[in-house]
């Protein structure tokens, strides 16, 4: 008798393997790959891209090159569009708990657990995104009025830990893309 695979092949077969630079997947321009493992089996699960400083300032340049574009989508759209995430996120649960237990070793449970946490993140932060809210007030000195206005401000460069990588990801990506 045979184990069954640690990811689904159905599964497996869904996730992008290369880096995503400017809208699009590509390949790492090095064409360097790396074997993505499942611990407690050791099993490959996933040849993906190894990317290189080139790639690293290639996808840095485009965040750049869009920023003032998404500085400039108004609220309720961040909000649709955040939803929208949480929405697939949702749908998607089982895989993604698939893929954080396959990747990681964490149990399927906790995994499941974590999708769910890490979606509550983004679901939250679309329901802010359309209360960013300013203040107006007197200047201390009395004969002026201070404006503070909350906008973004630039690219936010985010690292994440590997032991909860949906929960902690969203947990920076979302008010980012909120904001």
């Amino acid at each position: 008798m045979s184990t069954p695979p640690s990811l689904p092949t159905e599964v497996a077969a869904q996730i992008p393997t290369g880096l995503l630079i400017d809208g699009q997947w590509r390949p790492a321009s090095t064409g360097a790959t790396f074997a993505v493992e499942d611990p407690a089996t050791t099993e490959t699960i996933l040849e993906v891209a190894d990317a290189s400083d080139d790639d690293a300032r290639a996808a840095m340049d485009a965040v750049a090159g869009s920023f003032e574009a998404w500085r400039a989508v108004a609220p309720r759209e961040r909000a649709e569009a955040l939803r929208a995430v949480f929405d697939r996120m949702t749908a998607r649960a089982d895989d993604l708990a698939a893929v954080v237990t396959a990747e990681g070793g964490k149990p399927l449970a906790e995994s499941r657990a974590e999708v769910a946490y890490g979606a509550e993140y983004v679901r939250w932060y679309s329901e802010q995104a359309v209360r960013v809210d300013g203040l107006a007030r007197r200047a201390p000195a009395g004969a002026n009025h201070q404006v503070v206005l909350h906008k973004p401000v630039g690219p936010a460069y985010a690292i994440t830990p590997w032991n909860f990588p949906i929960a902690m990801a969203t947990r920076k990506i979302a008010p980012a893309l909120a904001a």
